[in-house]
């Protein structure tokens, strides 16, 4: 059973969309998109499927039983196909907070529009996890400032920039500030 100590629904659905405890079956096309786009990551080599595998065995298959994970993540489908991942990173069960993440397959992130439509009803989903489910406080992004369209949709979504850190990563030889989005519980409507 996947994340069944603390989530009492582990299957959520909007429209043509769910969101599932991330699936053995995708983390090889994971580890592909992660490989794809180093550039938006905080990851630095490429990943093997070796790596990948000893990863979800060693450290997220664990999480799956456990009543306070450090990681919650998820396979996002559409029409039952994997087409992205993501969930709740780094969470602070004490402060009731959590950074998340999302990475969508390459094709659909490099389509504007399709990441838009994806990345909106991720956040929804999420949204409703965060503060219906795991009652958390707080959860927050953090953003390369060349994202712009990211950012957008962040702040429309709710999310408030709360902060920038000044050339804090590095892409291609170039530095590029992280921008930091939060979303408080305080903010978050019913869906």
């Amino acid at each position: 059973m996947k994340y069944e100590k603390i989530l009492s629904k582990t299957k959520l659905q909007h429209g043509k969309y769910t969101l599932i405890p991330i699936r053995k079956q995708d983390i090889q096309k994971i580890r592909k998109w992660r490989n794809d786009q180093m550039d938006i990551l905080r990851q630095n080599k490429i990943l093997t499927k070796l790596e990948q595998e000893d990863y979800f065995k060693k450290i997220i298959k664990r999480t799956f039983q456990e009543n306070k994970p450090n990681c919650i993540l998820f396979s996002f489908l559409l029409n039952d196909e994997c087409i992205g991942y993501g969930g709740f990173v780094h969470i602070d069960w004490f402060l009731k907070r959590s950074e998340i993440s999302f990475l969508n397959e390459t094709n659909r992130a490099q389509n504007q529009e399709t990441y838009k439509t994806d990345y909106s009803i991720f956040l929804k989903i999420i949204l409703q996890i965060a503060f219906e489910q795991l009652c958390l406080n707080r959860i927050f992004t953090e953003t390369f400032a060349f994202r712009k369209n990211t950012s957008k949709l962040l702040e429309k979504f709710g999310f408030r920039l709360e902060g920038r850190l000044k050339n804090h990563v590095m892409v291609k030889g170039n530095y590029f500030d992280s921008l930091i989005h939060g979303f408080l519980k305080q903010y978050y409507k019913k869906l």
